[in-house]
């Protein structure tokens, strides 16, 4: 089995997925390794950049060779199909699959290629750096679990924190934002989401953690951050 082996996927979950028009078929990408697969969408045309998200939680959602996901709530996972119709490529990688064939896999596809990482999700930032991506987005972010990582703000490249006011995850609280960002200095900035819903445990998919009822801001905020890098 090629380590970059591409599945074409018959049936799209068009509405989960949030695929707009201009979307192709979403793929599956076999990227090695237990759980090791990922869900490519592509723009109609020559993708401007290519985000590499990364799921909260432990990470795992169960992407399956035909293009089901086991785990749908995610924000990343309904999200994973908006960027498309903005000429962004993204691929929603599995627990098992490796960041650094993620991001080398999106580079065969975009000039560009950013690590968006939810929650958890976060902790796979450091790692990354190692294979240099354009740009990081830290969205409802285990901030202090990155600083501490990281270490010097010197190594980050062009980095967005994306966060809910109103985030009271005792790992992601709202309140760590500014000591982070003070902490990057002019490597990062900050956007704010306020609004939306919130039902069940704080640091779950369905709280204000994972910006229910507000997606299509966070993703603007994202795709807007990518094509803007320079």
């Amino acid at each position: 089995m090629r380590l970059f082996r591409i599945i074409a996927v018959l049936a799209i979950m068009a509405v989960s997925a949030g695929l707009g028009p201009d979307a192709r078929a979403e793929e599956v990408v076999e990227l090695g390794g237990f759980s090791g697969r990922a869900l490519l969408n592509k723009p109609a045309g020559k993708a401007r950049v290519g985000l590499v998200l990364l799921t909260g939680g432990d990470g795992y959602v169960g992407i399956g060779s035909d293009g089901s996901v086991q785990r749908q709530g995610n924000w990343i996972i309904r999200t994973r199909g908006a960027y498309a119709g903005r000429g962004i490529a993204s691929l929603a990688v599995d627990g098992g699959a490796d960041v650094g064939r993620a991001i080398a896999y999106m580079r065969g596809i975009a000039p560009k290629v950013v690590v968006v990482a939810m929650s958890r999700g976060a902790l796979k930032v450091e790692p990354s750096l190692a294979h240099r991506p354009d740009g990081i987005v830290l969205a409802s972010a285990m901030l202090s679990d990155v600083k501490s990582a990281v270490g010097d703000p010197s190594r980050l490249p062009p980095t967005l924190i994306v966060h809910h006011r109103r985030d009271t995850c005792r790992v992601t609280l709202a309140e760590d934002v500014e000591p982070f960002a003070a902490w990057a200095g002019r490597r990062a900035r900050v956007v704010w989401i306020d609004g939306g819903t919130s039902t069940g445990p704080v640091c779950q998919a369905r709280a204000y953690h994972g910006f229910i009822g507000r997606e299509g801001q966070v993703v603007s905020a994202i795709a807007s951050f990518a094509a803007g890098l320079r």
